[in-house]
């Protein structure tokens, strides 16, 4: 199986069983969002969906969180992962939306990876989800799922796995297939024990293929 034929029986799986896929964390807004993404870093979406009511009712905008003394912050979100250091990014990042973007967030990927606690991934989700804009986010799940699927090959970099998805995706399908990717890799191609046996892509899963001694071509 190409490359192509790969990418081909990907998407045909996907289309047909998982036609919605979208992100699971929950927000109203850009701001919103940001905080979220921000605070999902090493963190689960369902932690963060339980973090985010309260912080975003005492701190609802930019202007909110920029006055916001970081401790406080780090009350709310304390039960996240690395809870200081997210405490003084939402507020740097807050901060610099009032200096620099009118309390707004911007759109554009070189804007976005300006911002406190926002990198090239965080970037990308904002612009996919908030924005619309075709983009490849490239989280754990994403780097894993695409190398055991074939779809990338000798990645060592989450920005050579995005470059190689990029160019093999359609563009109408980038956005839906990072939350494809993501998904897959949350509820069944996992880290430490994938089911393989429930999982309907192992007909073309260079992984699956490697461990049960039928390698197909590449």
């Amino acid at each position: 199986m190409n490359i192509k034929e790969r990418y081909r029986e990907v998407i045909k799986y996907f289309e047909e069983h998982m036609p919605v896929a979208e992100t699971e964390l929950e927000y109203e807004d850009p701001f919103s969002l940001l905080v979220s993404v921000i605070l999902s870093a090493q963190c689960t979406d369902k932690r963060v969906n339980l973090i985010t009511p309260a912080l975003m009712k005492r701190f609802p905008d930019a202007s909110a969180m920029a006055q916001a003394d970081p401790a406080e912050i780090f009350a709310l979100i304390r039960s996240c992962s690395y809870p200081n250091n997210k405490a003084k990014h939402l507020q740097a990042m807050a901060e610099k939306l009032i200096t620099d973007y009118h309390g707004k967030v911007p759109e554009s990927f070189d804007d976005l990876i300006q911002l406190p606690g926002v990198g090239r991934k965080t970037a990308n989700v904002i612009r996919i989800v908030a924005f619309g804009k075709p983009a490849m986010p490239v989280d754990t799940h994403v780097f894993r799922v695409s190398a055991r699927l074939g779809l990338t090959t000798n990645s060592k970099t989450p920005e050579s796995t995005e470059k190689q998805l990029v160019r093999h995706f359609p563009v109408h399908l980038l956005n839906k297939a990072h939350h494809w990717l993501i998904l897959h890799g949350r509820y069944v191609c996992q880290a430490r024990k994938p089911n393989c046996s429930t999982c309907g892509l192992r007909h073309c899963c260079r992984f699956y293929q490697t461990q049960s001694g039928h390698l197909s071509q590449k």
